[in-house]
């Protein structure tokens, strides 16, 4: 049994769990979601304004940092927690998936991925070992293999070529790592094709990480596809180890998966919504760009106890967006990171009490409720 992470307690009416992740930045309560700070820094976010939403750990990304400023500067500079004056646990992404997403720019070969930089046009090779190399340089406490996501609408024969290219890119990543202070997870890949899934999770087992992520998912394959691959995998994921699922994001998708025994999250979803006018409350997504919002002196969401919703109403947002003003964004995003980590320590909560089955027929009613007002107020 690994000695940096355990399971607290397993809700008696489903796979929901609640655990403890330790890092050497700080323990990490399980299930939790991850703000994403691709370049070091949670956009239109202060590390202290993210510590007062709750944040535990964030997302950093080895492509970005790696073309700018580089990681032989950050490491120079103290590592990632220094340079970016972030005292908590950070996770850091391969660069696979910012690969995968520059199709006309790069060529995949055995050796790694060629690219073409999308900052200045020069080209580099990044390569399972560098790719570990910049993780190390930049200091995060997680770090991830590289992996080759493919296309959701990939057929089997090239998911399989792929699949057995990650694998052997994971066991490359594996012998590349040499610190041990970091926690090394393997990436589980095979399209939405489930046994395949479950091969490329049989391998990385064989292999052996300090957690196992699901990588591929919210790359265009739809909601059954989705949870198809999530129920494949999640029997044979080992129960001892963190559970992964990379790069989901709306708070539907976070309740299924933690209903299916999945312990962490990262996605862009409340950040850029924020930014452009799209804000997650208790009663459903207020687009506050809306007219109707021009004199609403009420709070955003009045169940929201976040700095934004206890300072701020509906009309003041408004206007500064509408104003173009950075502050729209800055507290726009404030209150959908606030509320994600908040709707996350209610799932914690509901799952200690044997209550996630309930919290989650109670989620979907609420949802149910709010879109049909919504369709209601569309049609005045």
């Amino acid at each position: 049994m690994p000695d940096h992470f355990q399971v607290e307690h397993q809700d008696g009416g489903c796979r929901a769990r609640t655990g403890r992740l330790t890092t050497p930045h700080g323990e990490i309560q399980t299930p939790i979601f991850m703000p994403v700070g691709t370049n070091a820094s949670v956009k239109a976010m202060r590390p202290e304004d993210l510590t007062d939403a709750g944040a535990q750990i964030i997302l950093a990304n080895t492509y970005h940092l790696y073309l700018r400023p580089g990681h032989r500067l950050v490491e120079e500079l103290g590592g990632l927690h220094r340079f970016m004056s972030w005292d908590r646990p950070i996770l850091t992404d391969s660069g696979g998936f910012q690969v995968y997403s520059l199709t006309e720019l790069r060529k995949i070969t055995e050796e790694g991925v060629k690219f073409r930089s999308h900052i200045d046009g020069s080209m580099h090779l990044l390569t399972p070992e560098l790719s570990i190399k910049v993780q190390e340089a930049l200091g995060a406490d997680i770090i991830m293999c590289f992996d080759e996501c493919p296309p959701a609408d990939a057929g089997r024969e090239y998911v399989e070529r792929s699949l057995a290219m990650t694998t052997r890119w994971a066991q490359r990543s594996k012998d590349a790592h040499t610190r041990r202070d970091q926690l090394l997870f393997g990436i589980v890949q095979g399209g939405r094709f489930s046994d395949l899934r479950q091969r490329s999770l049989q391998e990385l087992q064989g292999i052996g990480f300090d957690g196992y992520a699901l990588g591929g998912l919210s790359v265009g394959e739809e909601k059954p596809v989705m949870h198809e691959v999530m129920d494949a995998c999640s029997d044979l994921l080992p129960a001892d180890y963190p559970r992964y699922i990379m790069g989901i994001g709306t708070p539907e998708d976070l309740v299924e998966a933690v209903w299916r025994g999945y312990d962490m999250f990262d996605c862009v979803m409340p950040t850029r919504n924020a930014r452009n006018g799209m804000l997650f409350t208790s009663q459903g997504r207020v687009n506050i760009k809306r007219k109707q919002y021009e004199q609403d002196q009420g709070p955003l969401d009045p169940a929201c106890s976040c700095y934004v919703c206890r300072n701020y109403s509906r009309a003041y947002l408004r206007h500064l967006f509408r104003s173009g003003e950075i502050l729209a964004s800055m507290l726009n995003t404030h209150h959908n990171i606030a509320w994600y980590l908040s709707l996350m320590g209610r799932i914690r909560e509901a799952i200690r009490q044997d209550q996630f089955e309930a919290f989650r027929k109670e989620f979907y009613h609420q949802q149910h409720t709010t879109a049909e007002n919504n369709k209601e107020e569309y049609n005045v």
